[in-house]
């Protein structure tokens, strides 16, 4: 350890590439809200179609798929959002959304598990969703397929099932604002490096968890995302 750090510095979290012994480690974690209208629809919104809005995650939220995880502090009313998650590989800053795609190495299946009730609280009260969507364990991540081995983006299904019934179905075509517009956008206010992880925003379907359940999730060509709701902490 270096002798002038209180305690270790933390490693960056370490996601399986698929078909690969490689990590992608990641820096960051940006998640866009309201990208499928029929979601945005059900959660009482209409899409604002002048831009495109994020909340972030910290990368401590990540989650392996996998892992049975407590159910957790705080919370009475727990939601799983299905996902299409992007990898960066490269830097982007202030790019073209004909140069956006340049910036990405690959895609994974993900759920942006959610405190329904807290970020509902933070919404009525004018305040950050924090509580809400930075929780532990709730950016879960399956493993990352690299653009070459997944191809053109195009209709993927992607779906979601809870102890085998089907909660979440719709296509990436549907997204409001595509990856491509994303990563231009999201560009304009940052640098955006190697590391970085966009969780692309949920379908319509997104509804309460409960302990025991197990969540399926997957999008047509890349690995699926599981996930097991364990017992609540005391």
């Amino acid at each position: 350890m270096n002798g002038r750090l209180v305690f270790d510095a933390p490693t960056a979290p370490l996601v399986p590439i698929a078909q690969s012994e490689q990590l992608f480690p990641v820096r960051r974690i940006f998640c866009v809200g309201r990208n499928y209208a029929a979601h945005a629809a059900e959660m009482g919104h209409d899409v604002d179609r002048e831009a495109p809005f994020y909340f972030t995650k910290s990368p401590s939220a990540i989650c392996l798929s996998g892992q049975t995880v407590a159910y957790p502090p705080g919370t009475e009313n727990y939601h799983h959002e299905m996902e299409f998650v992007v990898a960066l590989d490269g830097p982007a800053f202030r790019v073209s959304v004909e140069d956006a795609p340049q910036s990405v190495f690959g895609y994974a299946c993900g759920f942006d598990m959610t405190r329904r009730d807290r970020q509902q609280e933070g919404k009525d009260k004018r305040r950050p969703w924090d509580l809400g969507k930075d929780v532990e364990n709730s950016a879960v991540i399956g493993a990352i397929t690299p653009v070459a081995d997944f191809g053109p983006l195009a209709d993927q299904a992607i779906s979601l099932t809870i102890n085998g019934e089907t909660r979440q179905q719709a296509t990436l075509a549907d997204m409001v604002w595509s990856v491509a517009e994303i990563i231009a956008h999201l560009s304009q206010y940052y640098h955006l490096r190697a590391g970085d992880l966009i969780y692309t925003g949920t379908p319509a379907g997104v509804g309460p968890v409960e302990v025991g359940d197990v969540l399926h999730g997957t999008v047509s060509g890349v690995d699926p995302v599981e996930l097991v709701i364990g017992e609540r902490e005391i």
